[in-house]
């Protein structure tokens, strides 16, 4: 069957998605090593260009917003916002999900030279987030006028058990669409979920030592999950091999297309959100797979965290007919 994907990406303006999730700060220091430290035996890295990006379940709702859908970012953030606002702002998000409480504003800074990462530094806070009941009945309140729901699970504190329990509870009494990309603390509470999407690692974490993920088991690992967890369907990425997707009429791994990876943080961002508005527009799993492996291989073509481009997707998966 062949589908018309002009038409499917001329409706993704249609569609308001809700992101509920770990919203952060992705700063970029690029610069040059020339000379050795005389304090101690590490490279001095001169610095010649700063970046400020989205990042986190941010760099999602950047994705929605690039594809032509409207974003609704849910988040908490710190009190001191280390400019999330602004960029927000700049990126012509609205800022109404954000909420703030005394913690850290999660900012990774990422020092770059000779196109390679040197070093990494983390600001942040992972424990529970203060005012739960605050953000749950905010989000729901927003999550009236959504065709479809994500939860970015960073394990930064903002999902927590009753967030994620309540969120799901009254989602499915809206009869709404979720998609859930887990970490390994709550795992397991994303139960009765639309898309299910896991990465490698996360699949790892999940399984006992006495499990091996060989690719000759991954289909039974994954059958097994999804009939726990309930989810119509499991969408399952695999890095440079593409990804693999199971629902009751589908289990098949699709293959990454090749093309230069430079960079794959982000890429998850860019399959989830892109996954969300083909399932907004009742699309079949397998083209839900086949368009977000697309989009999952198109982010990595940069380095650091880059919302999709929607013109260069269509290109590609009209190839796909």
């Amino acid at each position: 069957m062949n589908i018309n994907w002009h038409s499917i990406f001329n409706d993704f303006e249609k569609i308001k998605v809700l992101i509920v999730g770990d919203a952060m700060i992705d700063c970029y220091m690029w610069g040059i090593i020339n000379r050795q430290s005389p304090e101690a035996p590490i490279p001095i890295v001169d610095i010649e260009k700063y970046e400020k990006k989205l990042g986190g379940a941010a760099n999602v709702a950047s994705n929605i917003k690039a594809l032509g859908a409207t974003p609704i970012l849910c988040s908490v953030i710190g009190n001191e916002d280390k400019g999330f606002l602004d960029l927000m702002k700049d990126k012509k998000l609205s800022t109404k999900g954000i909420l703030q409480e005394g913690r850290k504003t999660t900012v990774k800074t990422r020092i770059i030279s000779e196109n390679k990462h040197q070093l990494r530094v983390d600001e942040e806070d992972n424990f529970p987030i203060v005012n739960q009941y605050k953000f749950i009945k905010h989000t729901t309140n927003l999550m009236n006028n959504a065709d479809v729901i994500i939860f970015q699970d960073y394990n930064k504190g903002v999902l927590t058990k009753d967030v994620i329990k309540s969120l799901i509870k009254y989602a499915k009494i809206k009869k709404i669409p979720i998609l859930a990309d887990p970490k390994k603390e709550n795992y397991w509470e994303y139960k009765d979920v639309n898309i299910f999407k896991p990465n490698l690692k996360e699949l790892k974490d999940s399984i006992s030592k006495n499990e091996s993920l060989r690719s000759d088991s991954i289909f039974k690992i994954v059958s097994k999950q999804r009939k726990k967890l309930n989810a119509d369907c499991f969408l399952l990425t695999l890095s440079e091999k593409g990804v693999f997707i199971q629902s009751k009429n589908i289990n098949k791994q699709i293959p990454a297309t090749i093309r230069n990876i430079v960079d794959v943080s982000g890429a998850g961002d860019s399959v989830i959100a892109t996954a969300a508005l083909a399932l907004s527009l009742k699309l079949d799993y397998y083209n839900i797979g086949r368009l977000a492996n697309l989009a999952g291989g198109l982010s990595c073509e940069k380095i650091g965290v880059n919302p999709i481009e929607k013109e260069k997707l269509l290109k590609e998966v009209s190839c796909l007919n």
